[in-house]
């Protein structure tokens, strides 16, 4: 009778279609929002949009633990838990992207795998009007460079002029705050440096054990100028409990935090503590960055717009808006961690060939300079 109605005032089906599921889901929504809240919510449904990599796997460990279903969206290149669900799409194909989430049912939608403004708009497309909170994974290099106070804040200007990557962050930011409305709330989380068990952190790349063979076998490893900037790096599983007090709080929409260590280091001491993790003294090399980034031009961003620069971070924010946070591994003990893992079994214990090499020709072009 509806429809008949509806057809006679030149509405389509599909566009009836359309309105009654508008009217769900703002109905469901409204709901959501008169609910009083009280601590955390649970039994969400949760999707994350990677869920495999270093920080992500953690996330949806931790958020499965807390008694939420989980769903990720993957390439299918890497394995995923039995426990969660999983959506198969190619993010980026945009088309093929919103055909495979399209139906998804989500509470909670955390974006890993968004790096240009295109993926935002795309996510805005597929989810507005049918979720509670959307999690934009941002990155903490999107904060101004060189660096005009420390700690870094959530307050400090947004501007990397050094790295397309931060600058692409920094759009796909300004494009979710013009959006977030109650049809689609927004939180920002911005890591920075952070590192699970299957990470080696180095001042360029760094994914795999290559860094630690160097130094097991006395082969010298790089650190950019003199090793004297003070860095932070977060274990994985210190962020993830960060991130986790931040779904489903609705005091975080239209926010923008940061999750990291309050343990800053220098390079020099960062390297010989991996040297002690793995029984074997570091044999450093120092080499100025604009120097490596000459010889080595994809590395520019990463040092110029990141790790040439102090990295202390103010997380004032995050512990006011997730009481009893805090990050509870020194670098000492997750990098023994990681070391660990490695070590339990060689096939872990991947040489990445082309970067070992990178890293011998850098360090001949340096003395040869020199000479």
């Amino acid at each position: 009778m509806l429809c008949k109605i509806f057809t006679t005032a030149g509405l389509t089906v599909t566009r009836i279609k359309s309105l009654v599921s508008l009217v769900v889901n703002f109905c469901g929504y409204l709901e959501w929002w008169e609910k009083p809240i009280k601590g955390r919510i649970l039994n969400m449904n949760i999707l994350i949009i990677g869920g495999t990599g270093n920080i992500s796997s953690e996330v949806a460990d931790v958020l499965y633990k807390q008694g939420h279903s989980i769903t990720v969206v993957t390439t299918g290149k890497h394995h995923v838990p039995v426990k969660y669900k999983q959506i198969k799409a190619d993010r980026q194909n945009q088309s093929e992207f919103k055909n495979a989430l399209s139906d998804v049912i989500a509470d909670i939608v955390i974006d890993f795998f968004a790096f240009v403004p295109e993926h935002c708009r795309t996510d805005f497309e597929i989810f507005k009007g049918k979720i509670r909170q959307f999690i934009f994974i941002s990155s903490a290099t999107v904060y101004q460079k060189p660096h005009k106070k420390l700690p870094i804040s959530e307050e400090t200007v947004l501007d990397n002029r050094f790295w397309k990557y931060a600058q692409d962050k920094i759009e796909c930011e300004r494009f979710l705050n013009s959006v977030n409305n109650s049809f689609f709330p927004v939180t920002i989380v911005r890591p920075s440096h952070t590192f699970g068990r299957t990470w080696i952190p180095s001042p360029v790349n760094g994914s795999d054990f290559t860094i630690a063979n160097r130094i097991l076998n006395g082969k010298p490893v790089i650190i950019h100028d003199k090793g004297e900037s003070l860095w932070t790096l977060t274990a994985s599983s210190d962020f993830a409990s960060g991130l986790a007090g931040l779904v489903g709080n609705m005091d975080a929409i239209g926010e923008s935090f940061h999750i990291t260590s309050d343990e800053s280091l220098t390079w020099n001491s960062i390297y010989n503590i991996i040297g002690y993790a793995l029984g074997k003294k570091p044999q450093i090399v120092h080499i100025p960055s604009d120097f490596i980034a000459r010889v080595y031009p994809e590395s520019y961003g990463m040092l110029m717009g990141d790790k040439k620069e102090h990295g202390v971070f103010d997380n004032s924010k995050i512990k006011k808006f997730v009481p009893g946070f805090k990050c509870n591994k020194t670098f000492s003990i997750a990098i023994r961690e990681s070391i660990n893992w490695f070590m339990k079994d060689e096939q872990r214990m991947v040489i990445d060939i082309e970067q070992d090499r990178l890293i011998d020709s850098i360090i001949n072009q340096w003395l040869n300079y020199n000479n």
